[in-house]
């Protein structure tokens, strides 16, 4: 029997010996609470926020040029000339020229 507690203590030795060279830290700790559930957490609804609006550039105006007309000369018009001297009709009873008495009295 001496000899069977001596050779368990031997192996128990060697593993001893060979688990302390490995430098293996193992820790068991029972002070750990077990699964906490905490209290529900109301938050406040969402805000929602409409986007912005698109930005719309309006397109660079179109400029189209006058077409070019090529026509011959225009013939030239002249229209005759007329001389209007004013009214000629009725001019009173002494007609109002310089041979009547009636001027410059």
């Amino acid at each position: 029997m001496k000899r069977l507690i001596l050779s368990g203590v031997a192996a128990l030795a060697l593993a001893g010996s060979s688990a302390a060279m490995a430098h293996v830290s193992v820790g068991v700790s029972i002070g750990l609470p077990g699964i906490v559930i905490g209290a529900p957490v109301y938050a406040p609804p969402p805000v929602y926020v409409a986007p912005p609006p698109p930005v719309v550039y309006a397109p660079a105006p179109v400029v189209v040029p006058a077409p070019v007309i090529v026509a011959p000369r225009p013939y030239p018009y002249y229209r005759p000339v007329v001389e209007y001297r004013g009214y000629r009709g009725y001019r009173g009873y002494y007609g109002h020229h310089p041979h009547h008495r009636g001027w410059h009295r």
